[in-house]
């Protein structure tokens, strides 16, 4: 398939493809040789639609471009052990991330609660925010 293919089997961009080839995130394969319009095409196949699916839903998860790298050639070493380090690391700022998820949800409910008692002056929700 054309990199154009590539980038939408992956639900992202073809610039988004290249720039994870210049960061050594994909493979590039060789432009092969010939004359006619098709024949100096690249063309990728099923693995590097899995590997680019993998990137996605690893960003998805939080981890960064360079720690995507590491899972990849992690992936290729077999080093289970480091490869566990990183989830339970990505885990453990996940938790931190909910943590402080909830506790602005839950000072938006309670200003919303505030809000709803409709007293005389400002409603809490929108002065909240105020710098």
């Amino acid at each position: 398939m054309t990199i154009a293919k590539l980038a939408s089997e992956g639900g992202v961009g073809v610039e988004t493809v290249r720039y994870y080839q210049r960061r050594g995130l994909m493979p590039e394969p060789e432009r092969p040789s010939g004359t006619s319009a098709n024949g100096r095409v690249r063309r990728y196949g099923s693995d590097d639609v899995r590997r680019l699916r993998f990137i996605k839903a690893a960003q998805g998860a939080g981890f960064t471009l360079e720690e995507i790298g590491q899972l990849l050639s992690l992936d290729a070493t077999d080093d289970r052990a480091r490869a566990r380090e990183l989830a339970r690391a990505r885990v453990n700022a996940l938790d931190e991330r909910i943590r402080a998820l909830q506790a602005a949800r839950d000072a938006l409910s309670r200003l919303a609660q505030v809000c709803e008692q409709g007293s005389t002056r400002l409603c809490p929700i929108l002065t909240a925010f105020e710098p």
